[in-house]
């Protein structure tokens, strides 16, 4: 869903399907080769290496997500995203509430900002490794 006639939000909707089936490929693809991913309590990086190192460690641990939006909004470019994004780990679900900003230029993100409290992501990832 890169073509020109695709909104940015239809390519951020695709960008997130993808994701959350963990198919790390396809959501690179939707992805700017310059890409720069912030995660708010984390940092930034940037290319599709600095992505995939970020999220392929993260996500190891999870056998299935569910990224329910909640509210989206767009204007030119820019799409927000209110998500409550669901983890299914060896313990049970657990839920990560992300506000999320992107910008879409020429059918890829171009950025990617993600909201959300780095207690409860650690908590996720500690409930993986239990």
């Amino acid at each position: 869903m890169t073509d020109h006639a695709a909104t940015p939000t239809d390519v951020v909707e695709a960008f997130l399907d993808a994701f959350a089936a963990m198919d790390f490929d396809t959501a690179l693809s939707l992805l700017s080769d310059d890409v720069e991913y912030t995660n708010i309590p984390l940092g930034t990086v940037r290319g599709h290496s600095g992505v995939r190192q970020v999220l392929e460690p993260f996500f190891a641990p999870i056998h299935e997500n569910e990224f329910l939006i909640l509210r989206r909004a767009a204007s030119g470019p820019v799409v927000f995203f209110e998500r409550l994004d669901r983890h299914r780990l060896d313990h049970g679900w657990r839920e990560l509430p992300v506000n999320s900003v992107f910008e879409v230029h020429d059918g890829k993100v171009t950025v990617w900002r993600d909201y959300f409290d780095a207690n409860t992501a650690a908590a996720i990832h500690d409930a993986g490794a239990a």
